[in-house]
């Protein structure tokens, strides 16, 4: 037997009062109704027309082309950096117009009332609407997390600027703290640039540098052998008496992969006379 929540029926139902739809929707969220025309303006998105869309994959229990909608949506909302609050309010509003629809749709007859029918679509309209959400927001964060991490490795390559002072000579002032994110950024960088720049002398200029941890000091180690095995050779000027003091506790020889000295100006008249 077939049964009253025939969700083609209701899919038609919807597309034919889209305009009573969207009428609804407006009166429901209030705050986003104020905001249609700036939220298009700034991200291109036409709320009004994917509401109606995430209505008919909740009503048509198509849960692929839902999932995928809702990734697309959560990408959109954190490149132009749309307010979230926006979004739920709208989603909210959007499922409390849905059942608004179906209720509407049930009462053009009135001799059918198919109990079972109405649980098995309460929960279709519910996890429909619950698995967009979800897919949104773990879809716009991870969007904004790696946008985060990519400005963040933008930045921390600015901030290991290799000067070119000679043909085979660069120096690599570093100030400011570190952390194994900002290590590996050094070392991607420095090894890059050795190739690039053939440089066969960097002087690292740690002046700047008043500490460093037990593992950041074991990474700029690494570093350091990877210079050797570029080819090139790595001079350490600037060292803090605090800094020292800590690898001469941890046992750290760096005369194993480098050579010290005093300042950045010795080591240049050194290495720039001709």
């Amino acid at each position: 037997m077939s049964t009253f929540y025939e969700t083609r029926n209701i899919s038609e139902y919807l597309i034919n009062n889209n305009g009573e739809f969207q009428n609804k929707l407006l009166s429901e969220a209030v705050n986003v109704a104020s905001n249609i025309e700036s939220i298009l303006k700034a991200g291109n998105i036409d709320l009004l027309k994917n509401a109606q869309r995430l209505a008919l994959y909740v009503v048509e229990n198509t849960k692929d082309e839902l999932i995928i909608f809702a990734k697309e949506e959560g990408v959109a909302w954190a490149k132009h950096s749309l307010t979230l609050s926006f979004k739920l309010e709208w989603v909210h509003a959007i499922r409390r117009a849905l059942w608004h629809f179906i209720k509407l749709y049930d009462a053009l007859d009135e001799n059918s009332r198919y109990v079972d029918d109405f649980y098995e679509m309460e929960k279709k309209v519910n996890d429909g609407i619950d698995e967009f959400l979800n897919t949104f927001f773990i879809s716009y964060s991870e969007y904004k997390d790696e946008l985060f991490l990519a400005q963040r490795k933008l930045v921390e390559h600015l901030s290991v600027p290799i000067i070119p002072v000679s043909e085979t000579v660069a120096v690599l002032p570093l100030i400011g703290s570190f952390d194994p994110y900002r290590m590996e950024i050094i070392e991607e960088k420095v090894l890059t640039d050795i190739s690039r720049l053939r440089i066969i002398t960097l002087i690292i200029d740690l002046s700047g540098i008043s500490d460093m941890d037990e593992l950041t000091i074991s990474h700029f180690q690494k570093v350091l052998i990877g210079i050797t095995l570029m080819g090139a050779k790595s001079i350490i000027t600037g060292l803090r008496p605090e800094l020292v003091r800590k690898m001469v506790h941890l046992g750290i020889d760096l005369h194993t992969y480098t050579e010290t000295k005093a300042t950045l100006q010795q080591t240049l008249n050194t290495h720039l006379i001709k």
